[in-house]
């Protein structure tokens, strides 16, 4: 799978503050993905970066076994920039040394019978300026000004929204599972004092009943 982002550049100077600002603070990433991991699976991606692009790799398992998983990251010759092993949540920055074609995998394989559901977020590069700064010759109005930390102060919200849904899922993930875990039990117990209850009812049972005993008689 190769992951490529592109973003819409207009002239910003045709668009009305108010809605360069809500445009900037609706856009989405195209490198935020969830999947599913199944066990003894391997998956891939892919991405085209140039040389001194700066990138960030953040990766968190949301529902599975112990919620782990292994993280490999590796340059276009092959070197390995980053790995982890059985990790439940990272974050990597680096540098492209050259230009070519990054793959980083995640790695289940260690797991038997239990699927990871992992979300991981790639980012390329960082955000252009909401005011590109090429042929101005004046400051920032404070109108812009204010657009600017609105834009930074949307953009924070929006990390720490993912953020909380992803451990909104993982808690709900986890008590699923306790609810499972604690419905099975229930039911096993449910059955063991039946069993028992039955087997208590027969044992008192003999020890009123009345035993019959035979006498024979030899003639002589």
């Amino acid at each position: 799978m190769l992951l490529r982002g592109s973003r819409a550049a207009g002239p910003w100077r045709q668009l009305p503050l108010w809605l360069l600002v809500a445009l900037a603070a609706c856009a989405v990433r195209a490198s935020e993905i969830t999947f599913e991991l199944p066990d003894n699976a391997k998956q891939c991606f892919y991405e085209e970066i140039a040389q001194g692009t700066k990138c960030t790799l953040e990766f968190q398992v949301i529902t599975g076994g112990h919620y782990d998983v292994d993280c490999r990251l590796e340059d276009p010759d092959g070197i390995v920039l980053y790995k982890e092993m059985k990790k439940q949540y990272d974050s990597f920055t680096f540098t492209a040394s050259r230009n070519g074609t990054y793959k980083f995998c995640f790695s289940n394989e260690f797991s038997t019978f239990t699927h990871k559901t992992v979300y991981f977020d790639f980012q390329v590069g960082e955000d252009p300026p909401l005011f590109p700064s090429e042929n101005r010759v004046t400051a920032l109005t404070q109108m812009e000004s204010a657009c600017v930390s609105i834009h930074e102060a949307l953009k924070s919200v929006i990390d720490y929204q993912t953020h909380f849904r992803l451990r909104e899922a993982q808690g709900r993930s986890r008590a699923e599972d306790l609810n499972t875990r604690v419905a099975y039990w229930s039911i096993g117990e449910a059955i063991i004092l039946l069993v028992v209850s039955i087997g208590q009812v027969f044992l008192l049972k003999s020890f009123f009943s009345d035993k019959r005993t035979t006498t024979t008689r030899v003639g002589s």
